[in-house]
């Protein structure tokens, strides 16, 4: 585990209920950041190869929150794994404060893209891991965790559909099932990725050893998609 910034203890998985309880305010999201909590944390403790240390090295990993409604989970990540202060929790959304209802990547350490606009991060990542092929940069992993709903804009089908085809193998997609899309889709979410030629894997999105398969499973040549499954937004 990594050394938070404001002080010199550990911060794990147990804690980052604490971290968001600091958070308070009418935007908050809830639904919206708890979804996401499993996969953010499973994803920067155990595959991510970036560190606040790393942030601006060229060789990172590269992970862009294209669900930026609700960052409250994604901010406890980033401070239990010391890139902002825990500090700066308590301030979350105020005038004064770099954490936003929307994450800011010009305020926010260790965010790639500002977010909370459903439907862009997915173009964004695969133009990122079109850009890191072409300065002939093979082994920096590009990750975007979007929601169900952001399957709805048209963007992201363009982003599938070329994607694919591409073979863009550096490319990874987490996909937060909470049942809040609007239109279903015939054979679920993974069966749209793997008809554009994405590798693709369905599970829990709780179980931590099920989310940590699912990421570092080969997938040689394609672009690859994990698609959790978490409880319904409004059950």
């Amino acid at each position: 585990m990594k050394i938070a910034a404001d002080d010199t203890r550990t911060y794990g998985y147990d804690d980052l209920p604490r971290l968001m309880a600091l958070m308070t305010g009418d935007e908050k999201h809830g639904p919206a950041a708890t979804s996401t909590l499993d996969a953010l944390w499973v994803l920067y403790d155990r595959v991510l190869r970036v560190t606040p240390e790393r942030r601006e090295d060229p060789a990172r990993d590269r992970f862009l929150l294209s669900k930026g409604h609700g960052p409250m989970a994604y901010y406890a990540v980033l401070a239990a794994k010391g890139f902002v202060p825990v500090e700066w929790l308590p301030g979350f959304g105020s005038y004064d404060s770099p954490l936003g209802h929307h994450p800011d990547r010009v305020l926010v350490p260790g965010a790639e893209i500002g977010s909370g606009s459903l439907g862009h991060g997915l173009p964004i990542a695969v133009g990122s891991a079109l850009g890191l092929r072409a300065q002939g940069l093979h082994e920096p992993g590009v990750w975007v965790l979007i929601g169900d709903a952001e399957l709805d804009e048209g963007s992201n089908h363009e982003a599938i559909a070329f994607a694919g085809p591409a073979g863009l193998e550096r490319l990874h997609t987490i996909v937060i099932d909470n049942s809040s899309a609007s239109h279903a889709r015939p054979g679920g979410i993974a069966a749209r990725f793997e008809a554009a030629g994405w590798s693709a894997v369905t599970v829990d999105g709780r179980d931590h050893e099920a989310l940590y398969a699912a990421f570092t499973a080969p997938h040689p040549g394609r672009p690859h998609v994990v698609v959790a499954r978490v409880e319904p937004k409004n059950a």
